[in-house]
C-alpha cells in the first residue's frame, strides 16, 4: 500500500512539474516570496487564510520603513497529502520561495519537511501538531504551535479528577491520530488509569462506517471516551453519537485541543449535539488588542467566505498564523531579498523534471532568525528557541452547553486544575481537587457525575458463576425444579446482591458443575471458568490465592481473613483438690492472714496496756482494742462476701482451656489434624510439616464434629469464616486457637484487567464498613450464639491490690489506737510519778509541825491543845489518798 501511494504521488508531481516548467515566471522580483499551504475547504483553513492575510496588512500598517517585504502564495491542498507535496515543489521551483507556511496537517509537514531538509529552506507549520515531527530529525521543520503530547497531562487530571480508571481512545487513522497515543497511555498509567479500548476511524469512514463502530461502543462497558480527529470528523462523529443514542446520561466526552480551538467555528447543529462534552484548548488571555483584532478578521473573514453563514470565529489557531507572519516579517527584514541566482542547483540524479531545484543560501541564517524571534504576541509568549516550538502554558478546560461553550476550570503543568486562573488559587490534582471545578452540564441535561462505567443496555447480562458450598450459610446455589431457573443464597449472595444493586448490574446466575461448564471439581477449577470466559463473575466462598490471581483479578475481601485451628477443650478447674484456695490470689490470702494476726496482736497490747492481760471479746475493757476489732469485722465481712461470691462463680461457671494451642505441636507429637476436603488448607500443612497420614479430609461440618468428638483428630484447621460459623453451631466444648496462617479471606472472581473490579471493590468496602454486613452476619451465622471461650489464667481470683483499701483502713485504726494507747499510758506514768514525789514531801512537812505542835502543847492549856491537834488533823486529809482518807475517817 505504501509502495503504490509513493508511486501515485511521484506520478502527479511529475505532471505538476512539467505544467509549472512550462508556465514559469519570473514572479516579483523585488519581493520575499513565502509558500502559504492550507486545506481552505476546512474551517482551519478558512481561519488560517483570513489571519495570515490580515496579519501581512497590519504588520506593515505598523513598520512603514520596512523594505522587505512579504508576498504570500496561498495553495489549497484540498486535504490531500498528494496535492499539499505538488503544492510545496511548485512554490520551491516556480517561485523560488524562501519559506513555506503549512502545511496544515501533520501527514503533509512528514513530506514537505524533508524537502525543506533538502533545499534548506524553512517549513514552519502552526496546525501541524504530531509529536512524531520533530527538529531533531527534520531540522528545517519549526513548529509554531505545541504538539499533541503536551496537552495529554491535562487530560489525565481530568481523568483522575472525577475518579474514572478507564477510558476509550478514538482518534484517526493518520499522523495526526495516532501521534498522541503513546504519550496519552503513558501520561493515564501515571494516574493508574488505563485505555480500555482504541477506536480507530478510517479517513474516508463513511456515515455507515461510523455507526457501526458507535454501536460497538455502545456494547462496551466504558463510558468515557477522548476522541482526537480533525474538525471534519469529529462534527461527524458527534452527530452520529447523538443519532444512536450516545449523548445521553451516563457518557462522557472529551475532546483533544484540535477541535477545542475552533469550537466556535463548527456549525450549530454539531454543537447542539456536543452538548454536555468537556474540551481542554489552549488559554489565550483576553486583551483590548485581542477584542480590536477581532472586530477586523470578522469584517475580512465574511469579505473572503460571502456564501458562508456567520458562525466562525477567531481562533487561537487563527492567532498562531497571526503571530507566525509577524515572526517571518520580522526575520525577512532582518535577512533580506536572496536572488536565484545566488542559490545552487539540487542536484538529483535520473530526474529530468526535478533539476530546476534550488538549494537556498539564506535558508540557515533565516531559520535562525525566525527561531531566534522572541516577542509577546496575540497568541501570547512566541517563544521557538527551545526545540523549535512554542512551550506549554495554561490549558483552559470548556464544557459545550447550548449553541456556545462555559469554562469549566484551568490546567498548568506547575499548578495542575483549578477553578481560577489567579495563582494564589492552584491546588495540585486529586480526587478532591474535583470540587475546584465548576459545575458541568453532562450529556443528556445530567449535573450528576457520571461513573464512566455502566453495563450496557444492549449486551446480555452478566453471567454470574455459582457453586454450593459445604457450609451452605455462606452460598446455598441449586436449579428450581419447577422453573429451572438457578436459585441462590446466603451470606456470599446477599453481599453480591447488595454490590450489584448499588452498581445497578444485571446478571444470570449459572450453576458450577453443571452442562453449562466443561468441568466440574475444584473452587480452582470454578475460577478458571472466568478466565476462560464462561463466566463474567465468580461468586462463592472462594478464598484469594496467589496461583488463582494469576488468571483472574479479586475484588477487596468481604470477610475476616486468616487460618485458625478449632480445639477441643478441657476443665481445669472443677477437679482441683485446692480449688477453695482460687477465690483468693497467693498474695490475697498472705496479706488476710497478716493482717488477721496484727490486729489479734495489737488488741492484746492494748488490753495488757489496760491492765487487762487476760481479757475476752466481751470483757475488752480498751476503748482502742474495741475500735481496731470492729474496724477488723467489717474488713473480714468484706472479705468474706467476696470470697461466696467469687467461690459461687467458680463452681457455676464452667472455665475451659484449649487442649493444645500450637499447631507445630501437634506435628511434632504426629497428631491427627483435619481440614476441609477439597481447599488449600491441604497443601499448607503439608508445608508445615505434617505427614500426608496424619491430615484427614472432611466435606461437611458435621462430619468435622463428629471427628472431634470421637477423638478422630486433636484438632481442625479452618479459614477464620468457617471457623466462625462452627463455633456458632458447636459453642460447647471447642474454642478457636490463632489464627496461625495469613491469608486473604473471600472475595468474587473477575476476568483481568476487568472494569468491574474497582467499582465492586469500593460497594464491597462501603457494604463491610457499615451496619450492612452485620446484618447479613445476624441473619446467616447467627453470631450471638457464639460463646468466647477464654483460658483461665487466674485472673478471676481476688488479688490483694483489689482490696487494699481495706486493709489500709484497718491497719491504720488498729496502729493509730496502738500509739494512742502507748501515749496515754506513758502519761498516766508520767502523773503518777509527780504525784508520789508530793506525797513525800507532804508527809516530811506535817512530821516537823507535830513535833512544834507538841513542845506549844506542853505550855498550853490541855483543852487549846487538843482543839489544835484536831484542826491539823484535819487540814491533812486532802493530801493523802482515797484508801488513806476512809482509814482516817474511820479511825
Amino acid at each position: 500500500m505504501e509502495k503504490a501511494r509513493a508511486a501515485i504521488l511521484f506520478l502527479l508531481l511529475l505532471v505538476d512539474f512539467a505544467v509549472a516548467a512550462q508556465n514559469a515566471t519570473a514572479g516579483e522580483a523585488d519581493g520575499f516570496h513565502v509558500g502559504v499551504i492550507l486545506d481552505l475547504g476546512s474551517p482551519v483553513g478558512k481561519v488560517a487564510r483570513t489571519s495570515v492575510l490580515l496579519a501581512v496588512q497590519d504588520f506593515y500598517a505598523v513598520h512603514r520603513n520596512y523594505s522587505t517585504k512579504l508576498v504570500l502564495h496561498i495553495r489549497d491542498s484540498m486535504g490531500s497529502d498528494v496535492r499539499a507535496a505538488s503544492a510545496a515543489i511548485e512554490l520551491l521551483e516556480k517561485y523560488k520561495v524562501q519559506a513555506i507556511i503549512g502545511p496544515q496537517k501533520s501527514s503533509e509537514a512528514v513530506f514537505i519537511s524533508n524537502l525543506g531538509n533538502l533545499t534548506q529552506v524553512p517549513i514552519v507549520s502552526f496546525t501541524a501538531t504530531s509529536p512524531s515531527l520533530t527538529s531533531d530529525s527534520r531540522p528545517y521543520f519549526v513548529r509554531a504551535t505545541l504538539d499533541d503530547s503536551a496537552q495529554v497531562n491535562s487530560i489525565a487530571s481530568l481523568v483522575q479528577a472525577y475518579g474514572w480508571r478507564e477510558v476509550v481512545a478514538i482518534y484517526d487513522d493518520t499522523e495526526y491520530g495516532r501521534g498522541i497515543l503513546p504519550y496519552l497511555i503513558d501520561a493515564l498509567h501515571e494516574i493508574d488509569a488505563r485505555i480500555a479500548y482504541r477506536s480507530v476511524i478510517p479517513s474516508m469512514a463513511t456515515n455507515e462506517n461510523i455507526v457501526q463502530e458507535l454501536t460497538g461502543l455502545m456494547a462496551m462497558q466504558t463510558r468515557v471516551f477522548i476522541v482526537h480527529m480533525s474538525s471534519t470528523m469529529t462534527s461527524l462523529l458527534f452527530t452520529k453519537a447523538k443519532e444512536v443514542g450516545m449523548m445521553n446520561k451516563g457518557f462522557v466526552w472529551i475532546t483533544t485541543n484540535g477541535v477545542a480551538n475552533i469550537i466556535d467555528s463548527l456549525s450549530s447543529s454539531v454543537i447542539e449535539a456536543m452538548n454536555g462534552v468537556l474540551g481542554v484548548r489552549y488559554h489565550v488571555p483576553r486583551s483590548q488588542e485581542l477584542d480590536n483584532l477581532s472586530i477586523r478578521w470578522n469584517r475580512m473573514y465574511q469579505q473572503d467566505n460571502p456564501d458562508e453563514s456567520p458562525f466562525n470565529k477567531l481562533s487561537i489557531v487563527g492567532l498562531w498564523g497571526y503571530d507566525t507572519i509577524w515572526a517571518f516579517a520580522h526575520a525577512a527584514e532582518k535577512v533580506g531579498i536572496s536572488s536565484a541566482k545566488d542559490k545552487q542547483r539540487w542536484s538529483t540524479k535520473n530526474s529530468t523534471c526535478l533539476e530546476s531545484m534550488v538549494i537556498s543560501t539564506n535558508g540557515p541564517e533565516l531559520l535562525s532568525a525566525i527561531v531566534q524571534n522572541n516577542f509577546r504576541g496575540l497568541s501570547g509568549e512566541f517563544d521557538l528557541k527551545d526545540r523549535r516550538q512554542l512551550q506549554v502554558c495554561v490549558f483552559q478546560i470548556i464544557n459545550v452547553i447550548g449553541r456556545g461553550w462555559r469554562e469549566i476550570g484551568f490546567w498548568s503543568a506547575e499548578s495542575g486544575l483549578s477553578r481560577q486562573l489567579k495563582q494564589d488559587d492552584f491546588r495540585k490534582t486529586g480526587p478532591s481537587s474535583m470540587l475546584d471545578l465548576n459545575p458541568v452540564i453532562w450529556p443528556g441535561d445530567s449535573t450528576e457525575i457520571p461513573t464512566g462505567l455502566e453495563i450496557p443496555t444492549v449486551s446480555k447480562n452478566l453471567r454470574v458463576g455459582v457453586r454450593s458450598s459445604e457450609y451452605p450459610e455462606f452460598i446455598n446455589a441449586y436449579k428450581h425444579p419447577t422453573t429451572n431457573k438457578i436459585k441462590a443464597s446466603g451470606l456470599v449472595i446477599d453481599i453480591f446482591e447488595e454490590v450489584a444493586k448499588n452498581l445497578s448490574l444485571h446478571f444470570d446466575y449459572f450453576l458450577f458443575g453443571t452442562t453449562d461448564t466443561s468441568t466440574t471439581g475444584t473452587y480452582n477449577d470454578f475460577v478458571y471458568q472466568v478466565y476462560l470466559q464462561v463466566y463474567d463473575i465468580a461468586v462463592a466462598d472462594t478464598t484469594i490465592r496467589y496461583n488463582r490471581s494469576l488468571y483472574v483479578d479479586f475484588t477487596v475481601p468481604y470477610t475476616e481473613s486468616g487460618v485458625g485451628m478449632i480445639v477441643p477443650v478441657k476443665d481445669n478447674m472443677l477437679k482441683d483438690l485446692w480449688l477453695f484456695l482460687k477465690p483468693f490470689s497467693t498474695m490475697m490470702w498472705f496479706g488476710s492472714i497478716l493482717f488477721f494476726m496484727y490486729t489479734g496482736v495489737v488488741v492484746w497490747l492494748l488490753e495488757c496496756l489496760n491492765g487487762n492481760e487476760h481479757a475476752h471479746e466481751e470483757e475488752l475493757s480498751s476503748f482502742g482494742a474495741k475500735i481496731g476489732l470492729r474496724v477488723w469485722k467489717i474488713v473480714a465481712l468484706v472479705l468474706a462476701a467476696s470470697y461466696t461470691a467469687s467461690f459461687a462463680s467458680m463452681l457455676t461457671v464452667q472455665q475451659l482451656s484449649p487442649t493444645v494451642i500450637d499447631v507445630h505441636k501437634l506435628q511434632k507429637r504426629g497428631d491427627y489434624v483435619g481440614f476441609h476436603q477439597g481447599s488449600y488448607i491441604e497443601g499448607l500443612l503439608l508445608d508445615i510439616g505434617f505427614h500426608t497420614s496424619k491430615i484427614r479430609g472432611y466435606a461437611t461440618p458435621d462430619d468435622f464434629y463428629g471427628a472431634l468428638s470421637n477423638g478422630s483428630i486433636s484438632a481442625l484447621v479452618l479459614e477464620i469464616p468457617y471457623i466462625n460459623l462452627f463455633l456458632a453451631k458447636y459453642n460447647q466444648g471447642y474454642t478457636m486457637v490463632g489464627p496461625i496462617y495469613k491469608s486473604a479471606g473471600f472475595a468474587f472472581a473477575l476476568p483481568k484487567n476487568s472494569t468491574l473490579r474497582a467499582d465492586m471493590s469500593t460497594a464491597i468496602l462501603n457494604i463491610t464498613g457499615g451496619d450492612t454486613i452485620i446484618q447479613f452476619e445476624k441473619k446467616w451465622i447467627n453470631q450471638g450464639n457464639h460463646q468466647t471461650n477464654s483460658v483461665p489464667d487466674g485472673s478471676g481470683a481476688i488479688n490483694f491490690e483489689s482490696c487494699g483499701g481495706l486493709f489500709l483502713i484497718t491497719g491504720v485504726v488498729t496502729t493509730g489506737s496502738l500509739l494512742v494507747a502507748m501515749l496515754m499510758n506513758r502519761y498516766k506514768k508520767h502523773r503518777q510519778n509527780a504525784g508520789d514525789k508530793e506525797d513525800d514531801q507532804n508527809e516530811r512537812g506535817h512530821g516537823q509541825e507535830n513535833e512544834n505542835m507538841d513542845e506549844q502543847g506542853d505550855q498550853n492549856s490541855d483543852g487549846e491543845g487538843t482543839e489544835l491537834i484536831e484542826s491539823q488533823t484535819t487540814l491533812s486529809v486532802p493530801h493523802s489518798s482515797h484508801g488513806d482518807g476512809d482509814q482516817l475517817a474511820r479511825q
